[in-house]
């Protein structure tokens, strides 16, 4: 595996004296508590990851403490990464698990830099921050902590129930920096998210730690992504799941079709043929090739289905395709990575809030 670069060299210039030689801080880790997954302790030469200037994200700066995800979704958009480290993008990814061990003293040391413009940093941009992993290694209090202390802006993107556990830090950090919480919830019918998704946490569970969320101050946007072509995109289930996002106490919903970037297609296929085989030449024709999205018609068509829904609802709520290029508005005052003005306990909620960005949690 390509290893080198998280080595440091065998040699931290930067450490304590005595304490140079880090050989032995690269190892692997299996445990009874975890069955079948094995984690890959790393350390870090970097934990602040600049987005490139080109990219049609809103923030400028992502912090992903772990690679690969325990929540083993079929569709997930980071599949493809993995493959850097000569792992595979199906059942590698979801229990090869890649820990930054280091993740907060980098980020600590990076953020006292001069040079840093306390610009909104993302997590779980990449693969979830509140995955499994995290309550073994206990990473995001830190992150958490060292963002908050710097004056920098939080946007936390999560299918993770473990958030529930660091709300009063949450809390805390709001007091001193915008901090937006968004909860992705896509599967409403029980039988379809424990075959599509696992590892994560039932809906219901989810939907539990958006109504304690919102009870601490923080009412979250769900991300409704993605909706499944002749899955979940009937009237039934969007209304389904709109109304128990609305009941949960989320004030925005962000809604959007399957993404099926080339180094996931091959993974979500083979879950096809053996879950839904009916579909697999409807699938074909929405996905041709290389396309990555579906058809531009076919995301109209649920543009036309969801909103009327939303507004019957009463939610904010916002098509993927809606989202702005990055521009000045990021980093700036109390605007958040998802385009929103924070809504933690110490900031008031807009009259009419922008256009959220996409997610890249999938």
């Amino acid at each position: 595996m390509r290893w080198q670069g998280q080595k440091v060299g065998d040699v931290d210039a930067a450490a304590l004296p005595g304490l140079e030689d880090r050989k032995s801080v690269l190892r692997t880790v299996t445990t009874p508590e975890f069955a079948g997954m094995t984690f890959h302790e790393v350390l870090s030469k970097s934990a602040l990851n600049h987005v490139p200037g080109a990219s049609r994200m809103p923030f400028a700066w992502t912090i992903n403490p772990y690679r690969g995800c325990s929540h083993a979704c079929t569709y997930c958009f980071a599949r493809g990464t993995h493959e850097y480290l000569d792992l595979d993008g199906g059942a590698d990814f979801d229990s090869q698990i890649v820990v930054k061990t280091n993740v907060v003293e980098v980020l600590e040391r990076e953020l006292r830099k001069g040079s840093w413009r306390h610009e909104t940093v993302a997590l779980g941009t990449n693969t979830d921050p509140y995955q499994r992993a995290e309550g073994r290694y206990k990473l995001m209090p830190g992150i958490i902590e060292a963002l908050a202390a710097s004056g920098t802006p939080i946007s936390i993107l999560t299918k993770g129930t473990l958030i529930r556990r660091d709300i009063p830090l949450l809390v805390r950090a709001a007091q001193r920096v915008p901090v937006d919480v968004q909860m992705s919830i896509a599967m409403y019918d029980d039988d379809l998210q424990k075959a599509i998704e696992p590892g994560a946490p039932s809906t219901q569970a989810r939907l539990d730690a958006v109504k304690t969320l919102a009870d601490a101050g923080f009412p979250s946007t769900v991300f409704l992504m993605p909706i499944m072509p002749h899955m979940t995109d009937s009237v039934e289930a969007i209304d389904t799941a709109l109304r128990r996002i609305k009941d949960a106490g989320a004030r925005r919903v962000i809604y959007g079709a399957l993404h099926l970037r080339p180094g996931v297609k091959p993974w979500f296929m083979q879950w096809l043929e053996r879950a839904r085989p009916d579909l697999v030449s409807s699938y074909l024709g929405l996905y041709p090739g290389v396309s990555a999205e579906a058809p531009k018609g076919y995301r109209q068509w649920l543009a036309k289905r969801a909103r009327p829904l939303l507004r019957m609802h009463g939610l904010d709520g916002r098509d993927e395709d809606d989202y702005p290029q990055r521009g000045s508005r990021i980093g700036q005052g109390r605007v958040g990575a998802d385009g929103f003005r924070a809504t933690g306990p110490s900031a008031p909620a807009p009259a009419r809030p922008p256009a959220p960005s996409q997610p890249m949690l999938f």
